[in-house]
């Protein structure tokens, strides 16, 4: 339950209301699609779910969408899933990131501000991307890239990246990309899903004052993807390309105008995975048009991002919020892109950059505010924040302390953005509104366009009660479908197979009875560690390489204090012992294989393994229970294939109370 009237922690003053582009936009649509003039963002929300053609139609014009073909009509489908969005018309995503350099005034001004771990911003010009833009684009072409083919990046979070994304879908080819710390095994398991043709790739990368070089991995990559008919070498460690690897300079140093593929409003654009929890990370295709009206529409109205701003959130480019953060560029702003360490040299290494780059909005995750706060961090202290209007945060839930640290310690008249969505729709469901008030620990309202709701099992909608987050009608960047899901059998069962023709997401939420959103996390297994996501099966198919390690399982708990505990349990092979040097090695090769960030807080051994009678691993059932969820309520026992062996579990939570 909620507290009835809480103070709120800020209130935009007149003055911020006035300006902000949502309300420029509210009194302009209720002139040109009666859009209500009067109660405020409540009223507008409204009418962008009851009035879903509409509203669409009404962002298309606000944003000059340029659609190189006119659509027949906004919603050929409403149905869930399978809606048809804009039938008929035809788009470049790449066209309109690129739009502010045909602007004379702004040609010369940063596009992109890139920032290493010195903390020395470096510029890149519109003019120069769209030039790099050009350039690349023609010489995919050069090789035979054609409209749907998928080119992929093994790249971190480097302009180059920003590039290549932009250079694919100007040809209206699939872009795709993995971090460069992730392993072999890792990109594998998603890119010889998709079969690229392209890959670009780095020789190393630096994090934490260290070299990492990753050239054995690429060499791998090139082995285990028979698709690839090219591949690119980016110098960020200074070493020669491999024989039969083409050098990213010759690429990008033509002057020529980009050439933009018009591309169906449903043709796809990337491709982003999930966490894997069940298996293979399921491969999940956005569409250019869907996703450009959607971030148009996240950034602009919600985030309130304009040509003046600068936009930086701490991202890998593994992670859906980079494919966000790129999309900035939709709005003509300055993006800011870091390639190194989110705590380099020191935890606070992240607000001295967003002073370093001068950033009006700055993004990060809910474990960085809070790992600041522990380690005694000053960030209005120690760096001039005066530009950032914006702290916006996600990953997980933002703790109530989270809130206050920010408002104590960045700026009491600070505008604090907790956001929730996800790499499925590559968007916000709630968060930043610019006009409405932030109370602690809850985000401000549901996004514009989306019928937020929290459910019961029934189906039934909840008011300041806890329910399954979901969606009741179609989002532009919803999957167009999943990679090799030809029925759509998967796609189906991830989102619908619970509340036939609504969406479900696997978030607990709390609608409140102010229209406010608390996120109480997952209500699924995903694994969400400093805001990336991976799979258990991830886990499990590492660990398990090890000849000591009968069966593992793996979980992931959001903590009240905004931790995250993430224990793995193992079930020993016959004579095995656990000792130092097995945890040892578990944690190296999950660090080696997989990502650093998903090293498992503590290694337990366990009994056994709970399984369903099928034969999964019982995971939700096993959460529930290290939450305190009584054994009674946590599971159905007659689901399980060896009830007693959950008492153990049972008892392991007791003993963390």
């Amino acid at each position: 339950m909620t507290t009835a009237n809480p103070s709120p922690l800020w209130q935009p003053d007149p003055q911020q209301i006035a300006d902000a582009q949502v309300t420029r936009f509210q009194a302009w649509a209720s002139q040109r699609y009666g859009a209500p003039a009067e109660g405020g963002y409540e009223a507008l929300h409204h009418w962008s779910v009851t009035e879903l053609e509409t509203f669409w139609k009404a962002v298309t014009d606000w944003f000059d969408v340029r659609f190189t073909h006119p659509y027949a009509r906004v919603l050929g489908s409403r149905a869930m899933p399978g809606a048809s969005w804009f039938p008929g018309a035809t788009v470049n995503y790449a066209a309109h990131a690129l739009r502010t350099a045909d602007d004379p005034a702004r040609a010369d001004t940063p596009a992109i501000l890139h920032v290493d771990e010195t903390h020395e911003p470096r510029p890149v010009t519109w003019s120069e991307l769209r030039r790099q833009v050009g350039s690349l684009a023609a010489e995919l072409r050069g090789l035979g890239v054609r409209p749907g083919d998928r080119v992929s990046g093994y790249l971190p979070n480097i302009p180059e990246a920003v590039v290549a994304l932009l250079a694919t879908a100007a040809v209206g080819a699939v872009w795709t990309s993995c971090a460069p710390d992730f392993g072999a095994r890792s990109v594998l398991d998603r890119f010889q899903q998709v079969e690229p043709v392209v890959l670009f790739t780095v020789d190393g990368y630096r994090y934490g004052g260290k070299e990492h070089d990753r050239r054995d991995t690429v060499a791998e990559l090139r082995s285990e993807l028979p698709s690839l008919r090219a591949v690119v070498h980016i110098p960020l460690l200074g070493t020669d390309a491999p024989q039969g690897v083409l050098e990213w300079s010759a690429l990008t140093s033509a002057d020529v105008p980009p050439v933009y593929e018009e591309v169906p409003f449903d043709h796809p654009l990337w491709v982003l995975y999930s966490s894997g929890t069940t298996g293979l990370p399921k491969a999940i295709v956005q569409s250019q048009g869907g996703i450009l009206v959607e971030h148009l529409k996240q950034l602009g109205l919600h985030c309130d991002l304009g040509p003046d701003d600068r936009f930086f959130w701490y991202t890998s480019t593994g992670w859906m919020m980079w494919n966000f953060l790129v999309s900035g560029l939709l709005t003509g702003t300055t993006i800011v892109t870091y390639d190194g360490s989110p705590g380099h040299p020191g935890t606070g290494a992240q607000w001295s950059i967003a002073e370093r780059t001068g950033a009006t909005l700055f993004g990060t995750s809910a474990a960085y505010v809070m790992a600041c706060r522990k380690a005694g961090v000053h960030p209005s202290r120690d760096h001039d924040l005066s530009h950032v209007k914006c702290v916006a945060t996600t990953g997980s839930p933002l703790p109530p302390d989270g809130f206050r640290w920010l408002h104590d310690e960045v700026r009491a008249d600070l505008w604090i953005a907790s956001v929730s969505g996800g790499t499925d729709v590559c968007s916000c469901f709630a968060g930043a509104v610019p006009t409405l008030p932030v109370y602690i620990g809850e985000l401000q309202a549901p996004a514009l366009g989306t019928d937020l709701r929290a459910w019961d099992p029934q189906g039934k909608p909840l008011i300041d009660e806890v329910g399954e987050l979901v969606v009741t009608n179609p989002m532009p960047s919803m999957p167009i479908h999943f990679w090799n899901d030809p029925d759509k059998s998967r796609y189906h069962d991830s989102y619908f197979d619970t509340y036939p023709g609504v969406w479900r997401h696997g978030d607990w939420i709390t609608v409140t009875s102010r229209g406010s959103v608390v996120i109480h996390g997952r209500s699924d297994s995903t694994l969400n560690r400093q805001g990336v996501r991976m799979g258990s099966a991830d886990i499990y198919e590492a660990v398990e390489r090890l000849p000591e390690i009968r069966e593992s399982l793996v979980i992931g708990l959001e903590q009240p204090d905004g931790g995250y505990w993430m224990p793995l349990f193992v079930h020993l092979a016959p004579g095995a012992t656990l000792d130092d040097d097995l945890r040892a090695r578990i944690r190296r090769t999950i660090r080696e294989h997989l990502s650093p960030r998903h090293v498992p807080d503590e290694i337990i051994e366990a009994p056994g393994v709970p399984h369903t009678l099928t034969g999964k691993r019982i995971e939700v059932p096993v959460k529930r229970l290290l939450q305190g969820t009584p054994l009674e309520k946590a599971v159905n026992p007659g689901s399980v294939d060896n009830l007693e062996l959950l008492r153990f579990y049972e008892q392991i939570a007791r003993g963390r109370t």
